[in-house]
Formats: structure tokens, sequence, C-alpha cells
């Protein structure tokens, strides 16, 4: 543990921010390096640009165009780990080492409570960090609903490491499919088997991949492997009536003609019961899976690569603090509270200002799901702000978790912060629109000042995409790659 001697040395206060993603990228990024010293707590050492995620994983952009490493930003100190725990009375955060780039890379999800992992790792080193301002930025993690096999057997789309692992599967099953069924290898059915593609979610990120897909089927391996397309399926399944909700009614009519005409196949009112390996030699060897869908009663579906992306669920570093009583010494003025929560998402409660609030040990936090304070007797911890995924505003507890919400939240913190006058002015978000590619060139773009769809839509989309890129370097290399791939295709290689 660092000493108060230590700590006193300290010429600038010291801001910890948990978190690389969006919202703790954001804050490193626009805190001033004169009044502040920043720490950035994160087990992945690198910024993911989330929505071209998708395109990465088909080949359309190279993987390191979406990537901003951490210890590049100027005089902000690193530390590769997970924030073990928070202790608000002596603020100090306990890191657990991470020097597995695996491990942080790439979505792990927990168990569900009370369930052992089936794989148990040991835990890592463990340091403390003292701070004076802490910045929760630590996001939230994929939700299964509990579904079996979901943890073990689906792919999800939320970090480098996922695309990686997607790029890969789709490649190698057009590979391993490309042998003579004559060969004793494979039969028709179990390439038909193989080269469905099930993607579980009709947001944003199920309908983009599974439009990117199609992109890379039908535009580079089409030409590769002409004998497999009549085993090529693309299917989308949600439990909505309709996939992207956040659409109007037209826009998502849109999508969905444009899905029919590229033949992926929208199940909508479905509900994915299990995820198994199937049986024999097609899952033990190949991967196939098995997927059981109510509507279909006993009947499953045989499938190669299932992505899911259908919604998020509470941290665990979340889900810890929210049990710890605080003291009277933890800022809150009295002893017996905690971090106030939200009922529904389990994110924390901050009031318009970005500040973590309390509640008492024995107050009811149901209140915090309806935008008003969790409880009477709620206090505030002045130094400890909640941004991003993890984050639920009393004023505005509707915010969609985007990355448009977590920047926009990142740079006011960091801009009141700079100023000095934190309370000076409340957040306000402003919705810049969203937008969806639907392949062939093809997206859809919804604000309030316009509706947009077709060709103009994607012109936008990648507009919109390459002006946020965050560095120049990316900002020249995303075109670049984006020309490379219209030009000569999309990297195929496996490796």
């Amino acid at each position: 543990m660092e000493s108060s001697k230590s700590k006193s040395k300290h010429k600038k206060e010291r801001v910890v921010i948990l978190g690389s993603g969006w919202a703790g990228y954001a804050v490193a990024r626009t805190l001033d390096p004169a009044k502040y010293e920043r720490v950035v707590v994160s087990p992945r050492s690198y910024f993911v640009f989330t929505p071209l995620l998708a395109s990465t994983s088909v080949g359309t952009l190279e993987f390191r165009t979406i990537l901003e490493p951490v210890r590049r930003l100027p005089q902000v100190d690193f530390f590769q780990g997970w924030a073990d725990d928070v202790d608000f009375d002596t603020k100090m955060v306990r890191v657990e080492v991470n020097t597995s780039s695996d491990m942080g890379s790439q979505t792990v999800i927990p168990p569900p409570p009370g369930q052992a992992t089936e794989n148990p790792s040991k835990k890592g080193d463990v340091f403390d960090l003292s701070y004076d301002k802490l910045v929760i930025a630590c996001g939230s993690y994929s939700q299964t609903f509990g579904i079996e096999g979901v943890r073990q057997h689906a792919h999800f789309l939320r970090d480098i490491g996922d695309a990686r692992r997607i790029r890969l599967r789709v490649l190698s099953l057009f590979e391993l499919c490309s042998y003579p069924s004559g060969a004793g290898l494979l039969t028709d059915d179990d390439k038909r088997t193989l080269l469905h593609f099930a993607i579980v979610g009709g947001g944003p990120t199920g309908i983009e991949f599974a439009a990117e897909l199609h992109d890379l089927i039908y535009d580079d391996l089409a030409r590769l492997y002409p004998d497999l397309l009549r085993f090529v399926r693309i299917a989308v399944y949600d439990v909505a009536p309709k996939v992207l909700p956040m659409f109007d009614q037209a826009l998502a009519k849109y999508a969905m003609d444009t899905f029919a005409r590229h033949g992926i196949d929208v199940r909508t009112e479905h509900h994915l019961e299990r995820l198994r390996p199937a049986d024999g030699d097609l899952g033990s060897r190949h991967g196939a899976l098995r997927i059981k869908v109510k509507e279909l009663g006993d009947d499953e579906v045989g499938a190669g690569l299932v992505v899911w992306s259908t919604g998020l669920m509470q941290n665990p570093l979340v889900a810890k603090l929210t049990g710890k009583k605080l003291s009277a010494a933890g800022g809150t003025g009295e002893a017996g509270q905690r971090l106030a929560t939200d009922v529904r998402t389990g994110g924390l409660v901050t009031d318009a200002y970005l500040r973590a609030r309390t509640t008492s040990s024995e107050g009811n936090d149901s209140a915090a799901g309806a935008g008003a304070p969790p409880a009477a007797a709620g206090r505030l911890l002045e130094d400890v702000f909640v941004i991003g995924d993890c984050a639920i505003l009393e004023n505005d507890p509707a915010l969609p978790k985007t990355a448009q919400v977590a920047s926009q939240q990142a740079i006011h913190l960091a801009k009141r912060l700079n100023r000095g006058d934190v309370s000076g002015k409340p957040f306000a978000f402003r919705n810049w629109g969203t937008l969806t590619y639907l392949g062939s060139w093809k997206a859809i773009h919804q604000s309030s000042a316009d509706e947009l769809k077709g060709w103009v839509a994607w012109v936008i989309w990648r507009g919109a995409y390459l002006t946020k890129s965050m560095s120049v370097r990316n900002k020249i290399l995303v075109p670049v790659y984006w020309a490379i791939s219209w030009l000569f295709g999309r990297g195929i290689s496996r490796f």
C-alpha cells in the first residue's frame, strides 16, 4: 500500500480512471495534464473503435486500424489489470495485474451467481493505488440471460480478440467445407450445417455484422469457393417483433427488405433456449453447434458459427462495489451507506453531474429505475464519478448504452474537471443520430433532423466513423484499407 508520505508528494490531484473504453479513454485524453495526474487502469492496453469492429471481423479493415494504444497518450500512466475492489474510505483501488493480452482482448462472460467457472484461473498479483478523484468507466458485460451453452459456445463481438476469433472461424469453415464430399470428410448436409451463420440479436451490432459477413461471402469468398454458395445461409434471430427497434418503422422495414433481397433470413419473435455442440464428429472435431428455438418445438437448428449480440449486463466490479457498506469517512456524512443502483440494469446511479450517489443500506433502489433519487437518505461521493455503460443518471435513466453517450459523458466530465467546477453545468446528452450499415453500400440514418437510407446514408456512415476515429494515424489508415479492400478484395489469410 502506498504511504501517506508518498501520496503527499503528488503535486497534482491524481485521477484514477477505471477502463479504457469510450468513456475511460476519452476522459484520459481530455483531462488537462497540467492540472491532473492521469492514471488509467484497464485489462487491455488500448481503446477499440467499436463501430468498426464488425468490419475487422471480416477483413474489410485490419485490426490495428481501430486500436488506439493507451500508452500513446502523453503524460498518462497506465497499469494493465482489473480493478478488483475500491476502498472509498481510504481512497484506494486494489488492482489485479493482467499481463496476458489474450485475457483482456476478448469477451469473457462470468458464470451466474453461485456457479463456479469451468476453468478457474489463479488470481494474479495485486497492488493498491491511491486516488484523489476516481472515474468508474469499466463498462458492462454481454447479456446471456442465463441461456444454457451461450457462455461456452457463442462468439461475442465486443473486443478485438472477438473479431479475430470470428474471422478465423469463418475462413476456416469455408476451407473445411471445400474438400470434396466424396472424400469421406463431410457430407452435403454437414456443409449446410457448418455454413449456417447465426446471429442472435437484431440491434445495430448484430445487423451490421450480418451485413459485413454477407459482403465478405458474396464479394470475395464467392470467387474462391463458388461450389459452396448453395450451402451458405446467414440468419438473424431476435425475440422482438422487429429488428433495429431504435429506428422508426419505415427505416426498420427498409432494413428488413434489404436483407431479404440479400438472402439474409431474419427471424423475429424467436426465443433461443439452448446452445450445445452437435452430436458426433461434426460437433467434437469441427465445432458445429445445435440451437434449440422455442418456436420450433423439439427441432434444433445446426450452425457453424453463432454470434451473440443481445444486450448488456452488470460488470462484476460494479456488483462487488454495490455490496459494500461505506463508513461516514467515505464522504457520505453517515455510516451504513452504500452505492445506489438501478434495479433494472444494476448500473450505478449518479446525479446530473455524474457523481456517484449513495443510499442507506436499508433503502429501496426501485425509485432509481423511475428516474427519482433512490432514497431520501442518499448522499454523494464528491470525488467518485461514474460514466458510460455502468452509469444511470437519476434525471435521465433512459439514456441508451452507446458509444455516443459514453463519449459525451466523458468529455463533459473532463472539461468540468479542467474548469474546476464539476457542479457548474449538468450533463445533457445531444443525440447526433443513429447509423447502421446494411451491406452492399447501403445504410440507414435517423436523427431529429433527417431520415436517410441507401447509398447517401452509407456515405454519411463512413464519413461519421472516419471523422470520429481518434488519432491522425487511424484517420489515414482507415480510408487506405477501405480503398485496398475495394480494389483488391478483403483480407482472407488465416494467421
